[in-house]
C-alpha cells in the first residue's frame, strides 16, 4: 500500500483504486469518466448520464431502476457533469451499506458494482439507439439547467468572463453543453456518441470500504463491458500566458446589481512544486473571509455585496468575482487591482499567513473524514499526474514562506475584465 492509502490496479482499460478500511459503515464507489472538451461533442456527452439514469437493459423502466436501488437497502446513485482543466468529466457515485450491517443474500458491494457497470455499459436500447422518450425528457432537463444559468447572475457573470477570457480554448465551454445543439440530439446520434465516449474515456473507478483490491478487480472485470482494454491517460495542457493587452468586456442586462469579474493567468498548476504557495497566495488574496479583498473591498470600503477569488490549479487561472453598485465600478476595480498589487509587493502580515494556513489545514484534515472527499483528493493527483498525499501537502503548506507567497502572487497576470451592468434607460 502506498502513502495515499489506495491500492491500484487495471482491468478492461479502467484504472482501479481501492482503499480497504473498516472506518465507514458504507461502501463508497465513484467512477470518473473524462474526455477532452470539444464543441461538437460537449452537448451529447453531457446528455448521456441523464439518459443512463433512466434505465438499463436489465431494468428498462425508470421505476424498476429505482426499485433495484431500494432493494439494495436504499443504495444511493447519482452523477455530476463538470469540467476539470480542458476535460469534460462525468462522475458516477454509489453509496451502499456495508455487508456486515445487513443480512443480504448476495454481497452488496457486488450488487453495487454490477448495478453501476450495467448503468454505464449496458443501457436500455430500442432499434439500436437510446429510447427516444428518455432522450426527449432528459434533453429538456439539460435545457432547463442551461437556461437557469442566465437567471443566476452570479453564475452567469462568472461563466461569461471565462468565455471571453478563453475564447479560442476548450475551457470556454459549459460542461453541460450548448443550448443551440440540444434540438439536434436524438436517440440515434446520442447513442453513437455514447459508444465513442465509452470506448475512449479515461476511466478511474474508486472503492472505499471493507474490501480488497483483488475482489474489486474481479467484480469490475465481470461487470463492466467495454470493447477496449486500452488505458487512456489525461494530457495536461500547458497554461497560457495573458494577452498583451487586458480585455475589457461590458455586457448589459436588466439587473439591479453590477457584477465585476476578472480573469488572471498563472503558470502554476496542481503538478507544480509551487502549488502550495499559490494556494496560500489565493487564500490571502480572496479565498477566505479574512482575505485582502473581503477585508478591504467589502468591509472597509463597503464597495461589494460579495467579493472573492478562486484558483483553478488544473487550468492555471485565477478568477475574482464581486457584486457591486453599478456606479462604483471604477472605484471597486481600482481597489481590487490595488489589493493584488499589494500582495505582489509582499505586503503580507503574519496574521494573514497564519490564518490562511489554518483554514487550508482545516480543509485538508476534514477531507480525511469523508470517503468521497478522500476519493476526490486522490483523483486530483491522478488527473494531474502528481502524487501528493494529504500529509505531504499539509507539510508543504505549513512550510510556505512569505517570500514564496509573494513569488507565487507575482506571476498572476490580469487577462480579462468583465462587467455585467444595467441597460441604459432613456429619460
Amino acid at each position: 500500500m502506498n502513502k495515499t492509502g489506495f491500492e491500484r490496479g487495471e482491468v478492461n482499460g479502467i484504472r482501479v483504486h481501492v482503499m480497504p478500511t473498516t472506518r465507514f459503515k458504507t461502501f463508497a464507489v465513484s467512477l470518473y469518466m473524462g474526455t477532452p472538451l470539444a464543441e461538437d461533442t460537449v452537448t451529447p456527452t453531457a446528455l448521456i448520464p441523464f439518459i443512463l439514469r433512466r434505465g438499463t437493459a436489465k431494468y428498462p423502466e425508470t421505476t424498476q431502476f429505482r426499485e433495484a436501488l431500494e432493494n439494495m437497502y436504499g443504495a444511493g446513485f447519482g452523477f455530476d457533469v463538470y469540467k476539470k482543466g480542458d476535460y469534460q468529466m462525468v462522475q458516477f457515485r454509489m453509496d451502499t451499506i456495508n455487508d456486515s450491517f445487513v443480512s443480504a443474500d448476495e454481497s452488496l458491494l457486488k450488487q453495487s458494482i454490477s448495478f453501476l457497470g450495467d448503468a454505464v455499459t449496458n443501457p436500455v436500447l430500442e432499434n439500436n439507439a437510446f429510447r427516444e422518450k428518455y432522450v426527449t425528457a432528459e434533453r429538456e432537463n439539460v435545457r432547463k439547467r442551461l437556461e437557469s444559468v442566465v437567471n443566476d447572475k452570479i453564475r452567469y457573470a462568472a461563466e461569461r468572463c471565462i468565455q471571453e477570457m478563453c475564447k479560442d480554448e476548450p475551457y470556454r465551454l459549459n460542461a453541460l453543453g450548448q443550448l443551440s445543439d440540444l434540438d439536434q440530439l436524438n436517440g440515434a446520434n446520442v447513442y453513437e456518441r455514447y459508444q465513442q465516449w465509452l470506448e475512449n474515456s479515461t476511466m478511474d473507478l474508486y472503492v472505499v470500504g471493507d474490501t480488497t483490491l483483488d475482489e474489486v478487480l474481479e467484480l469490475v472485470s465481470s461487470q463492466f463491458a467495454r470493447k477496449t482494454n486500452t488505458l487512456h491517460a489525461y494530457k495536461i495542457s500547458i497554461p497560457r500566458s495573458a494577452g498583451a493587452e487586458v480585455k475589457h468586456i461590458v455586457e448589459k442586462m436588466e439587473i439591479s446589481q453590477g457584477k465585476l469579474n476578472m480573469g488572471l493567468r498563472t503558470p502554476i498548476t496542481y503538478g507544480d512544486n509551487r502549488y502550495a504557495s499559490a494556494w496560500v497566495a489565493n487564500g490571502i488574496l480572496g479565498g477566505f473571509p479574512h482575505s485582502k479583498l473581503f477585508t478591504n473591498v467589502r468591509e472597509k470600503e463597503s464597495l461589494a455585496y460579495y467579493v472573492g477569488s478562486r484558483f483553478d490549479p488544473y487550468k492555471g487561472i485565477t478568477t475574482i468575482q464581486s457584486g457591486i453598485e453599478i456606479q462604483n465600478f471604477d472605484k471597486a476595480l481600482n481597489i481590487i487591482k490595488e489589493q493584488l498589487a499589494i500582495l505582489q509587493a509582499g505586503e503580507i502580515s503574519e496574521s494573514e499567513i497564519s490564518q490562511t494556513k489554518a483554514m487550508i489545514r482545516n480543509d485538508l484534515l476534514e477531507s480525511r473524514d469523508s470517503a468521497y472527499q478522500m476519493i476526490g483528493y486522490d483523483f486530483n493527483g491522478r488527473f494531474a499526474d502528481k502524487d501528493r498525499p494529504v500529509e505531504q501537502l499539509l507539510s508543504e503548506v505549513e512550510s510556505v514562506t512569505k517570500e514564496q507567497i509573494q513569488t507565487a502572487a507575482s506571476v498572476l497576470t490580469l487577462d480579462t475584465i468583465y462587467f455585467l451592468t444595467t441597460e441604459q434607460k432613456e429619460a
